[in-house]
Formats: structure tokens, C-alpha cells, sequence
């Protein structure tokens, strides 16, 4: 079986993997409040629990079906409540940190900067949903309407608009690191053979970890059209001989999904060297987190 693809589910209510950094709650797609995804993911056996709401987004960059106005009014509130939340797992011996999901949108860095400036998140996710005003990964129909060699360009431009986002500085980790294979795996594991491929990625990849990121491995993919980990085994294989340090995510977005088939990714995570997870800590680098490949 490739190692990046879905497999059994019947570990889910028990974490061998104890952080995940990535969730969403109902102040934008998501569907369940902050402290219901709390409750979700204590239950889960998590001792680490980071919040990742998304950022807002600068006026053109829209979704066909879009949480900008709602996100906007919630975001105090979002703030507040994670907050509030942190004080009360603290007592309860959970960790419960601030962090969010921001878009980078080559050419406006500014905006990214002017937004996180002040604001005392406890990391940053950078997130690459956009290649100009298209957020390429909400409708199947766009990709069908491309050829292959568009494609072929739109995986080039992935790859390069994260190498640009390692250099912006604004980031402590890398969302979903081929999202761009969302709806056409195929397509793009012909395109990682191609001779133009592997320098493109391993020029991003190396620059996740000149910029001193942590690579997220994330089990959303298991949930998408792709069917697989994010990111894919060969991509993964990179990272490792390149050294890169993993974060640990479901991207969740209901009560269902905190540490979503996480003795899955523990194995997969495993399967090319790697004994322990970080976690961004502000100001500095970052923090080692052991797992274990068993469910306890």
C-alpha cells in the first residue's frame, strides 16, 4: 500500500500523536464553537490543542461560497474565547494555544503583515488556497475545465508561491503542503516525474527549512478527493533527507475531526524516520513533542 493512502479508521478515538495544531471552529467554515471543539479534542487525548482559525483575506480574494464577512465579525470573539479557553486547560493540564491560518497572497505580504502585526498569536500557519483571485481548491469543476499541461503549471506555481512565503517571514508552519493535488492526484504525480518537478520542490522545501518552519503532516487529505496524506510519500520522502521538522495537524472542522486518524499519520510519520513532532515557540525555535506509533 502507498504509504500516504487511507487505511483503516478504528483508532480514532484514541491519539497516539498528543498535539494538533490545526482547527477550525463555526467563525468561519467550520461548524462547531471554539469550546466544542475544545471538549472535542480533550476527549481525544490531546495535551496539545492549537487553534488555527483562518485570517481575514484582502477585498477580490473570495470563495465561491465565502466566511469573510461572518470571520470578520467573530474574530474578536475567536480571540477571546481561545484565550479564555487557555486559561481554563491550563488548570485542567492541557495546553491550549492561539494560533491562525493565514493566506499567502503573492504580491500582498503588507496586508499579511499589517493583520498579524500586534496581534499575539502564539504561531502563524501559512496556507497557499490562492493563485491569483482563484482559490483553486473549492470546485472539482475548475481543475476539469484545465488541461494537462495547465495543470502541470498551476502544481509549478504551488511550489514557487511556497518558496515565497518561506521568505516573507511571516510564518511559523506550512499548511498542507500539496493541497494543490486536491482534486487531481493523478495529474500531479505525473507531474512530480517530470524533470521540472524536483527542483521546484526541493527548492521550496529546502527554503521551510532555512526559514526555520515546521512542515505540517496532516491527515485532512484522507478526508479530501485526493485520498491522501498531505503530504504524499514522495514529497515526504524529501523532507526527511532534507531534515525538515514535522507539526502535526487534522485541519479540523466539526467535533468529528481533532486528531483524525492520528495512529495513521504516527505510522506514516514513522515510516521515514520520524520520532517526535515540534510546536512553535514564539520568539524562538521550536519544541520537540515524542509520539508514539500505538494507540495507548
Amino acid at each position: 500500500m502507498n504509504r500516504g493512502t487511507v487505511s483503516g479508521r478504528g483508532d480514532l478515538n484514541i491519539s497516539p500523536v498528543v498535539v494538533d495544531l490545526h482547527m477550525h471552529t463555526s467563525h468561519s467554515h467550520g461548524t462547531a464553537d471554539v469550546e466544542s471543539m475544545y471538549q472535542a479534542a480533550r476527549s481525544r487525548g490531546l495535551a496539545v490543542i492549537g487553534f488555527s482559525e483562518h485570517s481575514p483575506r484582502p477585498d477580490g480574494f473570495v470563495y465561491p461560497s465565502d466566511y469573510r464577512e461572518k470571520l470578520a465579525r467573530g474574530l474578536p470573539d475567536y480571540l477571546r474565547e481561545v484565550r479564555e479557553i487557555a486559561r481554563r486547560g491550563a488548570a485542567q493540564g492541557v495546553e491550549v494555544l492561539l494560533g491562525i491560518e493565514a493566506d499567502y497572497i503573492r504580491g500582498r505580504e503588507a496586508y499579511t503583515r499589517d493583520f498579524l502585526d500586534g496581534r499575539d498569536f502564539d504561531y502563524v500557519v501559512g496556507g497557499l488556497h490562492f493563485q491569483g483571485a482563484w482559490g483553486f481548491d473549492a470546485d472539482k469543476a475548475d481543475w476539469e475545465r484545465l488541461s494537462r499541461q495547465e495543470r502541470f503549471s498551476a502544481y509549478a506555481r504551488y511550489y514557487d508561491d511556497m518558496t515565497a512565503m518561506c521568505e516573507s517571514g511571516l510564518f511559523h508552519i506550512v499548511a498542507h503542503p500539496d493541497l494543490v493535488k486536491i482534486f487531481t492526484i493523478e495529474d500531479f504525480n505525473l507531474w512530480l516525474d517530470t524533470a521540472d518537478a524536483a527542483p521546484l520542490l526541493r527548492r521550496a522545501l529546502t527554503a521551510v527549512r532555512d526559514a526555520g518552519m515546521l512542515l505540517e503532516v496532516s491527515s485532512a487529505g484522507l478526508r479530501k478527493p485526493c485520498r491522501e496524506i498531505y503530504p504524499g510519500p514522495r514529497i515526504m520522502a524529501v523532507a526527511a533527507e532534507l531534515g525538515l521538522r514535522i507539526a502535526f495537524a487534522s485541519d479540523a472542522h466539526c467535533v468529528d475531526t481533532p486528531a483524525f486518524a492520528f495512529a495513521e499519520l504516527a505510522r506514516y510519520a514513522a515510516s521515514f524516520g520520524y520520532t517526535y513532532s515540534c510546536i512553535p515557540i514564539r520568539g524562538g525555535d521550536a519544541r520537540r513533542m515524542p509520539f508514539s506509533v500505538h494507540a495507548p
